[in-house]
């Protein structure tokens, strides 16, 4: 039996998951077309996710999702809705990248897709009201691009190079674990 099939797959679930962290459609978007062309074969819902349809309605919405999310105030609301939005699109993502080639039960491998998702939504959520009160919102576009290129950056490596998406993916983690724990600590301080 191939080991190193499953694995691969389960690094590269791990990046789409990240990737959907920053940019629930893109990587959504980017997986059904390669799915589509041939170029990479993933489980479930993918087979939907692929056909017309599924592409029409994915590029739609990721092209309302990139245009809003460079809107202050606008971008706050999509935050909020991607509360949601970002942990399913990683559970999708992690379903759909396993589902080939392992044996992970699909509850599994969805509350790790989302919650990888969701911890990276939360740190970038986290940032956009910070950019909001120290640029005017000016910061916001910019900072929402750097996410889209971040979600594509770790989307391509996903597919091409899983084990260096896992390492950016932790690397982000790290990054937003550490934050948290620093904010945790200054508001528990007295006084």
């Amino acid at each position: 039996m191939d080991v190193a099939a499953p694995i691969a797959a389960v690094l590269a679930a791990v990046g789409l998951a990240g990737a959907a962290g920053l940019n629930a459609w893109l990587p959504l978007l980017l997986g059904a077309v390669l799915e589509r062309l041939d170029v990479v074969e993933l489980g479930d819902p993918f087979g939907s996710l692929s056909g017309n349809a599924g592409i029409v309605v994915l590029t739609v919405i990721f092209l309302a999702d990139f245009v809003g999310d460079k809107i202050p105030g606008v971008d706050h609301v999509l935050h909020v809705a991607g509360t949601v939005v970002h942990p399913v699109a990683g559970a999708v993502l992690f379903v759909g990248g396993t589902g080939v080639d392992t044996s992970i039960p699909a509850v599994v491998a969805m509350v790790l897709g989302a919650a990888t998702a969701e911890t990276l939504h939360a740190g970038r959520a986290a940032l956009r009201p910070v950019s909001t009160t120290t640029t005017a919102g000016v910061g916001n576009p910019f900072l929402s691009l750097a996410e889209d290129g971040a979600s594509l950056l770790l989307t391509v490596l996903a597919f091409a190079v899983p084990v260096l998406a896992v390492l950016v993916v932790l690397a982000l983690l790290a990054a937003v674990l550490s934050r948290g724990r620093r904010r945790t600590r200054r508001t528990r301080r007295p006084g």
